[in-house]
């Protein structure tokens, strides 16, 4: 006997469903959903607080919730119409017509100097960048731009919270997250030059 496989509608549907019913009843923490992008697939998540994490394709999905599971809620669940909003802002920066995020963030994954970092990372504009230094001193430890750098290195919320806009003194591009290539990608996608640009 055969039973009829459900078709990707189907799924999404019953999927929606659930997601509708479990927040409903208060048992949806962590919301998340893809993303097709120039980068690659994105993994997103978000609380009700805001996005909480992006993770690239170089980091194993199952990694990514594991890491929320235990770090945020075991309540998560696929639930992408919860974020239709991160995902329409990231489309728009993608095609280069958002400049600047409106996305409310949880921070549950950055306490600290790490956090500090991450605040003052988030105000660099659009296309500009910064250095370690440069960032570690607005963040209150002038000489702790090794720590900058590891804090920046396990941003949660890259390109939204834009670490890749932070370069090395020496101008190269350095170390991202989702791998130096990517970073180059925005960099460019941005319309930023470097090293001339560095401040």
């Amino acid at each position: 006997m055969n039973i009829p496989t459900p078709s990707e509608v189907t799924m999404a549907r019953l999927r929606a469903t659930l997601a509708e019913r479990a927040a409903a009843e208060g048992l949806l923490d962590v919301a998340y959903a893809t993303v097709d992008s120039p980068l690659g697939t994105l993994t997103i998540a978000a609380t009700p607080s805001g996005v909480v994490r992006i993770a690239f394709d170089n980091e194993q999905q199952d990694d990514v919730l594991a890491e929320l599971a235990a770090k945020v809620s075991p309540r998560i669940l696929s639930a992408p119409t919860r974020l239709d909003e991160a995902r329409r802002e990231l489309d728009e920066y993608f095609q280069g017509s958002r400049t600047a995020f409106d996305l409310p963030l949880d921070w549950s994954l950055s306490t600290g100097f790490r956090r500090a970092v991450l605040n003052v990372t988030q105000r660099i504009p659009y296309a500009a960048t910064s250095t370690y230094g440069t960032v570690a001193t607005a963040a209150g430890s002038p000489k702790a731009f090794r720590a900058a750098g590891t804090a920046l290195a396990t941003n949660p919320i890259p390109i939204v919270v834009p670490c890749h806009r932070v370069l090395p003194a020496s101008g190269a591009v350095g170390q991202y997250r989702g791998g130096a290539t990517r970073k180059e990608q925005l960099l460019r996608l941005e319309g930023a030059r470097w090293p001339q640009a560095i401040s």
